[in-house]
């Protein structure tokens, strides 16, 4: 015997294995605006989010703000300091009467502490110690002179002028005959 109609229907909802939540015509309406209503409430809310926020500094774009934030945090000076006047700040950096009044007079003991004495103290690199007569001994029979020319132009492992550029002629002579006559 074959079921009607209403009986079909009834049978075949019972066997649906996912019902639905929309039953009516009316929660179907609903559901359809609902999606289409909150997403563009969503985006209205974060495109205000965005909008209201107030800038943290007008000026934060500007070339001069850019250049400071990229500028180095510190940096590397090799040259001597006067320590004599307390200042911290190489003579590079110091009015031309005063480089030149220190010019006048180098203080060798003053070069070989800023400098030389980095390799020269420890003996790295095969770099005589202060005061070691056996190891000036053979740098010596070549004279002041020679070793003067080879801390100016740099031997070995050594660069040239110790590998303080800044130093004068005169400052690097002196820092030879301070160390000379400490080991002699």
């Amino acid at each position: 015997m074959p079921l009607s109609n209403s009986k079909q229907t009834d049978a075949v909802s019972d066997r649906d294995p996912h019902p639905s939540f929309i039953k009516t015509p009316k929660q179907l309406i609903v559901v359809i605006l609902l999606s289409f209503l909150v997403p563009i409430v969503a985006i209205i809310l974060l495109v205000q989010l965005v909008v209201s926020q107030p800038a943290a500094d007008p000026n934060a774009m500007t070339d001069e703000a850019i250049a400071k934030r990229l500028q180095p945090v510190g940096r590397v000076e090799f040259g001597p300091v006067d320590a004599a006047a307390g200042s911290k700040e190489p003579a590079a950096r110091k009015p031309r009467a005063a480089v030149s009044a220190a010019s006048q007079k180098p203080d060798g003991k003053k070069v070989y502490d800023t400098t030389c004495m980095v390799c020269h103290a420890t003996g790295v690199a095969g770099a005589p110690k202060l005061g070691d007569k056996k190891a000036w001994a053979p740098h010596l029979m070549h004279g002041v002179d020679a070793l003067v020319q080879s801390a100016l132009k740099g031997k070995g492992a050594m660069p040239p002028k110790g590998g303080n550029p800044s130093l004068s002629d005169d400052d690097v002579r002196a820092a030879v005959e301070f160390m000379v006559s400490q080991s002699k």
